[in-house]
């Protein structure tokens, strides 16, 4: 029977339980928002001596970290030589740089800890899926072999094996890449902030932020947290009005589903160097499995009032790239969101010294919040803006105008998108 249930904490035997504020404390860095951003920077914070305290709105786990795809992928959406058109190419080649080393950062970060993500690290694969898909795989080749990535194209028998379908003609190995059970590395981050002093606290939502003489002054609806520091690490779950860091940003959902465990010979063809995949489709769809076998199908868009569209669109596309498995018994579904910018590229803010905040990982939160969180809490230490990856951004000029609207229309396009390839309209 398919659920209505995230499948990744079904995956982790132990769940951590934090407390909820209930009682003022001091901080040297008060943390808001315990995904990957914050986690990583109070593990490093607090590798270096300050006392961190971290104020979760909901649970771990339960906003966008949890819910991710588990795509431990290098760079932005943006391609590099675009990126630096974006940024100029100081920057560019800085930004293209810093996240081509994070899915490193992510696994080293694994193994220091001794957290067991459930990852893989053979790479992940962007398939083309048609010439147009095809131009840009070769295009992404070109621009990152010219920066010594180790990437390789894959094609004809080559490409069908490590892809699992003969759909797909081209696809980019990024070597560098993986997965994780996003869940599963989200946890295991808080469990080792909490060993190393740091104080986290769930279901203690921020209400306010204030100056209170040279410190900050955290609020929430039972106690406040009196700090020298702040660190933002909300993103697209930011709750409240506490901050303009949403007027940066527009949301995005993403629809996952996932089968039952599969094996038998069709199945053990799909995916079987364990890679993480995506395609070039203008709504893509991601393609991974789990540890036990699932068959994990992902896509833009909330199947909330359409579940109908999207698991038809799920059989749709397993048909097309995998039909040798036959009818696939759909187990899981759920819809995480992120923050996007027009761009594709993230923001860095930092909206009053001795306040610093990241949003728009348009999609590539675990790389991103993992970099960004150490990045952040150096910067903190050294005040040394080269620490960072990007420069900070202005909150005024990097307002989404319309940005509510852009979520409905973005929604409603992209369900009448999965209509036409559900009605074999679109390819």
């Amino acid at each position: 029977m398919l659920k209505d249930q995230v499948l990744w904490p079904t995956l982790v035997d132990a769940h951590p339980v934090f407390n909820t504020l209930t009682s003022d404390k001091k901080a040297d860095v008060c943390v808001i928002g315990g995904g990957f951003t914050g986690l990583s920077a109070a593990i490093h914070l607090a590798e270096a001596g300050h006392r961190v305290v971290l104020l979760e709105a909901a649970s771990i786990g339960s906003g966008g970290s949890g819910r991710n795809v588990g795509l431990v992928n290098a760079g932005t959406w943006a391609q590099p030589d675009d990126l630096n058109k974006f940024m100029g190419e100081q920057a560019g080649e800085k930004l293209t740089a810093a996240l081509g080393a994070a899915p490193k950062l992510v696994f080293d970060t694994i193994d220091r800890l001794g957290i067991n993500a459930q990852d893989t690290r053979t790479g992940n694969l962007h398939m083309g899926h048609n010439k147009v898909g095809e131009e840009d795989v070769d295009r992404r080749y070109e621009q990152l072999r010219r920066r010594g990535v180790d990437v390789e194209v894959l094609s004809g028998a080559k490409c069908h094996e490590y892809c699992g379908t003969t759909t797909i003609q081209k696809a980019l190995l990024d070597k560098r890449a993986g997965t994780v059970n996003p869940y599963a590395y989200v946890t295991g981050l808080a469990r080792a902030a909490s060993e190393l002093g740091v104080e986290i606290f769930e279901n203690t939502a921020v209400t306010q932020v204030v100056k209170q003489g040279e410190q900050w002054q955290v609020k929430t609806a039972q106690a406040e947290v009196l700090t020298d520091k702040v660190i933002i690490a909300t993103n697209a779950y930011t709750q409240g009005e506490w901050t303009e860091l949403l007027q940066t940003i527009y949301f995005v959902k993403y629809y996952q589903i996932a089968s039952e465990p599969l094996s038998g010979v069709a199945a053990d063809k799909i995916l079987p160097h364990k890679n993480g995949s995506w395609d070039t489709r203008l709504a893509l769809s991601s393609i991974r499995r789990d540890k036990d076998g699932r068959l994990l199908l992902g896509t833009v868009g909330s199947y909330e009032g359409k579940g109908a569209l999207y698991v038809s669109w799920a059989n749709t596309m397993q048909k097309k790239y995998f039909p040798d498995l036959g009818k696939v018994n759909w187990q899981y579904q759920w819809t995480g969101q992120f923050g996007f910018t027009t761009d594709h590229i993230m923001r860095i803010f930092e909206p009053a010294p001795g306040i610093v905040a990241a949003t728009a990982f348009n999609g590539r939160g675990i790389t991103t919040g993992t970099l960004l969180g150490k990045a952040f809490a150096q910067y903190l230490q050294d005040d040394d803006r080269d620490s960072l990856p990007l420069p900070f951004a202005s909150l005024e000029q990097h307002k989404v105008t319309f940005r509510n609207a852009r979520s409905v229309y973005y929604d409603t396009g992209i369900a009448l998108y999965h209509a036409g390839q559900c009605l074999n309209i679109i390819t």
